[in-house]
């Protein structure tokens, strides 16, 4: 897991979720996060880059990013 300044993002996450309107925004935006999830996935394992999949789907490599 990345960590921020020392601190794990899995345990800020658990921290965080503890907040009712946090939760809240994060269980909705579950599908969201699962299907960029698989899009990363499968640009790893075709091994191309942020830039060759922007250029592909007619956008710009900063939105891919997001």
């Amino acid at each position: 897991m990345k960590r921020i300044k020392g601190y794990k993002l899995e345990r800020l996450l658990r921290n965080e979720l503890k907040n009712k309107s946090f939760r809240r925004e994060y269980d909705s935006l579950a599908e969201e996060f699962q299907l960029a999830e698989e899009v990363i996935k499968l640009r790893i394992k075709k091994n191309m880059s942020q830039k060759e999949l922007a250029g592909i789907v007619g956008t710009s490599q900063p939105a891919v990013a997001q």
